[in-house]
């Protein structure tokens, strides 16, 4: 029998220490994005740390598992576990968020709306591997489609929210820019316990 290694649970308790201080610090959320990128890059550049539970995909959609939610909902980090070929709709997040591909890669295709209220391609798809980062949220470009960029191997990426982004109210769009509500939750029920030092 191998033993496998158990996941370095403190990189994560390191960077969920440092995005909370950079919260108490007081810094707005343009300050927010620009300085948690490092953190996230910095994190998805090592993958030691994520629980298998967390990395599970689905064979009929994505995946989205909560990793950590501030206490009073300032932040949330989740995995999003893309199984061969897997996308999301066109949607919005109305917060803030920062992504680090840990493993594969993803498209993202973003869009701007028209004055009709139309939705229209914003360039060209923008294919992410594995270490790099994408930035998006209400003052930077909010609305994008992604993907898991091979048809025959997941992909899992990191993402840091703004808020707890399981519970903020958000919308799908259809072709002609039509909104349809969703509110996302998680596919945990249980969080990984980053907090028990005893094994340390």
């Amino acid at each position: 029998m191998v033993d496998t290694p158990l996941p370095n649970l403190a990189r994560l308790r390191r960077f969920v220490a440092d995005v909370a201080g950079l919260f108490d610090a007081g810094h707005d959320d343009a300050a927010l994005v620009e300085q948690a990128a490092p953190l996230v890059s910095a994190l998805v550049a090592v993958d030691d740390w994520l629980p298998p539970a967390y990395a599970v995909p689905d064979p009929e959609r994505y995946r989205q598992y909560l990793l950590h939610c501030d206490g009073a909902e300032r932040f949330s980090v989740v995995s999003f576990v893309w199984g061969p070929g897997q996308a999301t709709p066109i949607h919005d997040h109305r917060v803030w968020g920062v992504v680090g591909v840990l493993r594969g890669a993803e498209l993202v295709d973003s869009f701007v709306r028209n004055i009709d209220g139309t939705l229209r391609a914003q360039g060209e798809p923008q294919r992410l591997e594995r270490g790099a980062i994408d930035r998006f949220g209400p003052a930077l470009g909010d609305i994008h489609r992604v993907a898991n960029a091979h048809d025959d191997r997941v992909s899992i990426s990191i993402h840091l929210y703004g808020a707890n982004i399981g519970a903020v109210e958000r919308a799908t769009y259809d072709g002609a820019g039509r909104p349809k509500r969703f509110i996302s939750g998680y596919a945990n029920a249980e969080l990984p316990n980053l907090w028990d030092r005893s094994a340390a």
